[in-house]
């Protein structure tokens, strides 16, 4: 029986994650990175946000990813010029090696954020500095929410869905997410969170869905009793229905993201 993981999506990853490129361009805006930096990219994934960081500063960058088929994928495209490492953000042990650490839509999936936080303040140089993007508020997408909500009505999956444990971490102001990093020392240059609105097609937002957020809601780590193949299948039809329902007249969906966006300085 299958599980989505970011191992199991990692080949399809490089060309469905349009959300999570997009909003990176605002994070590589609001970072600023110089030539000759050193940065450590933190959530890889395959490498491609990895190797534009490289092409920008021409200096030592290294992206870590706790998933073995995203590493793997890295390593095979651009292994030659950069480093990779199969590493969770929580067991970091640089220590004052890098001008810049690069989060774009990774720090949802930390568990430990206050570790993680400590480990970056470490990692960075004295004045350096992160930047992180992610979604944000409880509400991170009402699109998606809405969809897998129709997994809960729904009598043929929602004991299942029920036992669900969701990976995340939210908070639902820029100051909750400030507080993490002014705990271990680093001051805050900016912290916002914004909403972004993009329209797709149902079948482009189902895989945006699926570049990212299914590799929690069809991933039996969440689930403490699994589910088998069946629940899987209507999950994913039960989602895509509801994409199809949320189009507009113009047979589009209005996606909307609530994204947090922090600059920090390590200050000492």
């Amino acid at each position: 029986m299958s599980s989505e993981n970011f191992s199991t999506i990692a080949q399809r990853y490089r060309e469905t994650s349009i959300i999570q490129k997009s909003a990176a361009e605002t994070l590589f805006s609001l970072l600023d990175l110089k030539d000759g930096e050193s940065v450590l990219d933190i959530g890889c994934g395959t490498g491609n946000l990895t190797k534009k960081i490289f092409d920008i500063t021409h200096g030592r960058t290294v992206g870590i990813d706790p998933s073995k088929g995203m590493i793997d994928e890295s390593i095979k495209s651009y292994g030659n010029i950069m480093e990779f490492r199969m590493m969770r953000a929580e067991d970091l042990d640089f220590k004052n090696e890098f001008d810049a650490v690069f989060c774009n839509s990774t720090f949802q999936w930390i568990r430990d954020v206050d570790k993680v936080t400590a480990n970056f303040y470490r990692a960075l140089k004295n004045k350096g500095r992160v930047g992180i993007q992610a979604p944000g508020r409880r509400q991170y997408c009402p699109n998606f929410i809405a969809a897998v909500s129709e997994v809960l009505k729904n009598p043929g999956t929602r004991e299942y869905f029920r036992n669900f444990k969701h990976p995340w971490f939210f908070r639902d102001s820029a100051d909750e997410y400030s507080q993490y990093f002014i705990r271990q020392g680093f001051h805050i240059a900016l912290s916002e969170i914004q909403t972004m609105e993009t329209y797709h097609s149902p079948e482009e937002t189902y895989e945006i869905f699926a570049s990212g957020a299914i590799a929690g809601y069809l991933n039996k780590e969440y689930y403490p009793d699994g589910f088998d193949e069946s629940y899987k299948k209507e999950f994913e039809r039960i989602v895509k229905d509801s994409f199809y329902k949320q189009a507009g007249s113009d047979g589009k969906v209005k996606l909307v993201f609530n994204r947090i966006f922090l600059i920090a300085e390590k200050s000492a």
